[in-house]
């Protein structure tokens, strides 16, 4: 049995096979997953229905899990940062979101680094978040 915070098979298989680098997309429930993103991703499906899971529940899991090195975001045109952000930042303690239009998000997943994409249930709108795995040091 799997002592870690992370027990679901396919999430473990696809974050192994990645390493230093990696992008990691966690996608909110509008984000168009096959269209949106690097076709040759590995692409987990979580959403069992509209909000669940949420995007900060499989980021929880994931900071967890694997070191995170940085961490990008879609905004909105206009209008004020979406309240998911803070709980993005919360989650993310010393890393600066990195802002991309939305175009330039879709553009940015759908590069051959991103690596893994977790589709969720989330309803908030602009709840995608794009994070790059980084280094884990060696034992001292």
């Amino acid at each position: 049995m799997i002592r870690g915070p992370l027990t679901h098979p396919d999430l473990l298989a696809a974050l192994a096979e990645s390493g230093h680098g990696t992008g990691v997309l966690i996608a909110d429930g509008n984000f168009p997953f096959r269209t949106g993103a690097n076709p040759a991703a590995r692409h987990v499906f979580l959403n069992l229905r509209r909000g669940l899971p949420t995007v900060t529940d499989v980021l929880e899991v994931l900071a967890a899990t694997v070191p995170i090195e940085a961490a990008e975001v879609m905004r909105p045109d206009d209008g004020p940062e979406p309240e998911v952000f803070a709980a993005f930042r919360a989650a993310l303690p010393g890393l600066e979101l990195r802002l991309h239009g939305r175009q330039a998000f879709y553009d940015r997943a759908r590069q051959p680094d991103v690596g893994v994409v977790v589709a969720t249930g989330e309803a908030r709108v602009f709840a995608n978040l794009l994070l790059t795995i980084g280094v884990v040091p060696p034992d001292r």
